[in-house]
């Protein structure tokens, strides 16, 4: 007669079993922290890329200043070309300062990859691999 007790260790296939539904929840939470990553690069892109268009436009209007001020320039009206000038200028440091910012968020959104997500697979492929030569 076989008398099993309560403090009894789990078998094998048991270990086994539970090794594995871990397994599988462990790889589930990966990969909704990669998803929840991802978005948020993909939100950080979509701003630096609109922030790059503003740049572009607002190049485009300074351009347009730019070549009203030298269309008045050839006018030799002083006044009118020197104030298209400075409305140019501006618009392009503006532009620049835009483009600036677009790019720094563009840059911290790239490259599209859940480097937090793929830091933490591989410290779990680690413990697992340690936990087996234990």
């Amino acid at each position: 007669m076989s008398d099993a007790t309560p403090t009894e260790s789990p078998s094998a296939a048991q270990l086994f079993k539970q090794a594995e539904s871990q397994f599988s929840q462990l790889i589930r939470d990966e990969l909704q922290l990669a998803k929840l990553e991802l978005s948020d690069k993909g939100k950080k892109a979509g701003v630096g890329v609109g922030l790059l268009g503003a740049g572009a436009i607002i190049a485009g209007f300074a351009f347009g200043a730019l070549v009203a001020a030298a269309i008045l320039a050839l006018d030799n009206v002083m006044p009118a070309w020197l104030a298209a000038l400075i409305v140019g200028a501006v618009l392009l440091i503006v532009a620049a300062i835009v483009v600036l910012v677009g790019k720094r968020e563009t840059t911290e959104a790239l490259p599209p990859t859940p480097t937090v997500t793929a830091r933490e697979v591989q410290a779990d492929i680690s413990a697992v691999k340690e936990g087996l030569h234990r």
